[in-house]
């Protein structure tokens, strides 16, 4: 196997696993401490990334496209998904509202990761971490901060089934709701249609890069 092809995938690995596995933990606590137990009880209120991994989505499709990207020299897009936490609204004390904040509270959550890794790296710009090792944290925080970041916005866009649409649904009115959650069987299809004809990252990238540039910045570079 190609060294350089080794090198992206021990750099992607870490940040990506941990960011999904924060992400999907995120949900089940807050759903907990909502009233449902659903994820608990299913042993998905853990930070181990093999609980959530979903081998179609977040091994196959995103392997697939860093090998690509990597061989080819081309730009990297990543997108995947991982094994959803279970959440049961009967459970919420107040299904609607409760729901909404268990949807944000994945990308919060991924927002926070992003600055730990910024205090990573000016951590160890400040105690002169050098040799390979430090460049190789240093690459890895800082695709730990894009992909984080990546994360919590494309999880936010107002589209059923992305926790953006949970929150919208959430926010509406009650028969407005209804109607809005119609179009969650289209969801999937429509974000592959976004991502395919480029509309999707020409929606996120304006909105990604300036949260990134801030982090960066709180980092010290």
């Amino acid at each position: 196997m190609d060294a350089s092809l080794i090198r992206s995938i021990l750099l992607y690995a870490v940040p990506i696993l941990y960011a999904i596995a924060l992400h999907e933990a995120a949900h089940g606590y807050v759903a907990r401490y909502f009233g449902d137990r659903t994820a608990e009880a299913q042993g998905r209120l853990t930070l181990n990334p093999i609980k959530h991994v979903d081998l179609v989505g977040t091994i196959l499709v995103p392997g697939a496209l860093l090998i690509m990207a990597t061989l080819s020299g081309g730009p990297l897009l990543l997108f995947g998904w991982a094994k959803p936490v279970p959440v049961n609204t009967r459970n919420l004390r107040n299904p609607r509202r409760d729901m909404a904040i268990v949807a944000a509270a994945g990308p919060a959550s991924n927002l926070f990761m992003a600055l730990i890794w910024a205090l990573i790296i000016a951590i160890g710009s400040a105690t002169g971490v050098g040799s390979l090792a430090g460049e190789a944290l240093y690459s890895m925080a800082y695709v730990g901060i894009f992909f984080n970041v990546l994360l919590a916005v494309f999880n936010m866009l107002p589209l059923p089934p992305l926790d953006g649409g949970r929150v919208m649904s959430g926010l509406l009115p009650p028969r407005q709701a209804l109607v809005f959650d119609r179009i969650e069987p289209y969801g999937f299809m429509i974000l592959i249609a976004l991502m395919l004809t480029g509309v999707l990252w020409k929606v996120i990238g304006p909105v990604v890069y300036p949260i990134v540039q801030t982090y960066l910045a709180i980092a010290g570079i």
